[in-house]
């Protein structure tokens, strides 16, 4: 999977960033994994693509090929795939040529006594994430609940309430080889969540925070976790995570008439680019919808956040909770989350992002829409919407699980529809639309902004999803920010 997600670690100064990540992200989009069937030979080609982009400068190019070499080196040590060097230092066999993996790992390891969250499963939660970091600034740490200054309260999620607060020393973001030390951001601006009741938490809900701990520090495409703290007023821990810019919802409120469909097509790309990683560590989010997509405008790029353990501590993972209309028909029949339940509530999402507005937002009786749900209701398709996104859009959210395409066929089919825009761009030098749009008709233009559908209207999905599975399933590099 490609990411380009994890260029979140370093500002660029005096580049235009969204000049830079545009770029970054078209030749990912643009990488034949067939012929490309190695990372240095995606590596190679990447860099091949953005030195021959005319759209950027010298010092542009630099820089897009800076971040794609600090990608390449965690994607060495993710996939274990590369010629390995002997440190100089340590004397192992390491992946990283910009820095060793393992010296990183053995200098936290020497700070293990210098820090102490009080709980002996926290300790050991965190250490665990450390001795797994990849990356100098991809590490999980204690922070002291003082080093965070001017906390305010934001919102109440669904779990947890939220602030924004300034972390004083900043997170890890660079490897020293002279000093060999790490070396620290600076002051930042972070989000603080609450987590509620981990003092009665469970064994496997420390094995799922510890999976998806590491997940927000390994993957491009998922919001960042610093590390955790306490509250000393009330013993609550809490995560401290990268501060974004705005979710989804409000987004897509604020600006959804000036959304193209290029730009629609890219926060889609983005959202399943990072469902892929999720899905690739063999883990499940439960809960994804609008409110928890969230977007990085520096770098114009969308993240998932609320991976499955930032519900109850205290509630069996198995349970059920969510959003009811992203909530897949047989999860609320009472079978359990699966990634055929995500993949469910990406097709939420698509429709979301095709209509400006939450799907369902109109019914305010949950148990009718419930019913409804399970009868085969779904949101009306927006006249205008581009057949080849409606096709995917629709498979997401058939009332078969079985039927709806793995998260490795959806990335597939959202690629390939990415690389019609990209094509078409170097063809023509400007956008012309290479889509054909679902025209208004009179099952559109109803006053409802839903509709039934039967199994015999999505017949269809089996037979193209059949073909789709003929190809190759294999996980790729994740295109997210660094």
């Amino acid at each position: 999977m490609a990411s380009i997600s994890n260029i979140r670690d370093q500002e660029i100064k005096d580049i235009p960033n969204e000049k830079v990540f545009a770029a970054f992200s078209r030749a990912y989009t643009l990488t034949d994994y067939t012929i490309n069937n190695t990372l240095k030979k995606r590596y190679e080609f990447r860099k091949n693509t953005i030195y021959e982009d005319e759209t950027l400068n010298y010092d542009e190019k630099n820089e897009a090929i800076r971040i794609l070499s600090r990608r390449y080196e965690y994607d060495k040590i993710i996939y274990n795939e590369g010629e390995r060097r002997t440190c100089e230092n340590c004397q192992n066999e390491c992946l990283a040529t910009l820095y060793c993996e393992y010296c990183i790992r053995n200098y936290l390891r020497t700070k293990f006594n210098d820090w102490t969250s009080g709980n002996v499963d926290i300790d050991n939660l965190i250490q665990q994430c450390q001795l797994e970091s990849i990356g100098p600034n991809k590490i999980i740490e204690w922070v002291p609940y003082n080093k965070l200054l001017s906390i305010e309260y934001l919102t109440k999620g669904g779990f947890s309430e939220i602030y924004s607060a300034y972390w004083e020393d900043g997170h890890y973001n660079e490897w020293n080889s002279e000093k060999r030390q790490l070396e620290r951001y600076g002051k930042e601006k972070v989000v603080v969540k609450r987590l509620e009741n981990v003092k009665n938490a469970n064994r496997s809900w420390f094995e799922e925070a510890k999976s998806h701990l590491t997940i927000s520090n390994k993957w491009a495409g998922i919001i960042q976790c610093y590390g955790l703290t306490q509250d000393p007023s009330d013993g609550d821990y809490m995560l401290v995570m990268c501060h974004m810019s705005i979710d989804l919802r409000n987004h897509l409120k604020q600006k959804h008439n000036i959304l193209t469909w290029k730009k629609k097509i890219k926060i889609i790309v983005d959202i399943i680019d990072a469902l892929s990683a999720i899905h690739v560590e063999n883990a499940i989010h439960r809960d994804l919808h609008s409110g928890n997509i969230l977007y990085l405008e520096d770098y114009d790029y969308w993240y998932i956040s609320d991976l499955g353990f930032c519900g109850p501590a205290d509630k069996p993972i198995k349970s059920t909770y969510g959003n009811l209309p992203y909530i897949a028909p047989e999860v609320i029949a009472g079978k359990e989350c699966s990634y055929a339940s995500d993949i469910y509530s990406i097709g939420m999402l698509m429709w979301e992002i095709s209509s400006g507005q939450p799907p369902f937002a109109n019914f305010e009786n949950d148990f009718d829409l419930l019913i409804r749900i399970l009868h085969g209701m779904r949101p009306k398709i927006i006249s205008g919407t581009p057949l080849e996104y409606i096709k995917i859009m629709t498979q997401c959210w058939d009332a078969d699980p079985l039927r709806r395409p793995n998260v490795n066929m959806l990335h597939g089919m959202i690629m390939d529809l990415s690389k019609l825009n990209i094509l078409n761009d170097k063809k023509n030098k400007k956008f012309l639309n290479p889509f054909t749009f679902l025209q208004p008709s009179s099952r559109s233009s109803s006053k409802t902004n839903y509709t039934t559908y039967t199994d015999k209207e999505q017949e269809g999905n089996q037979s193209s999803q059949s073909s789709s599975k003929k190809k190759q399933e294999q996980p790729k590099e994740t295109v997210g920010g660094m």
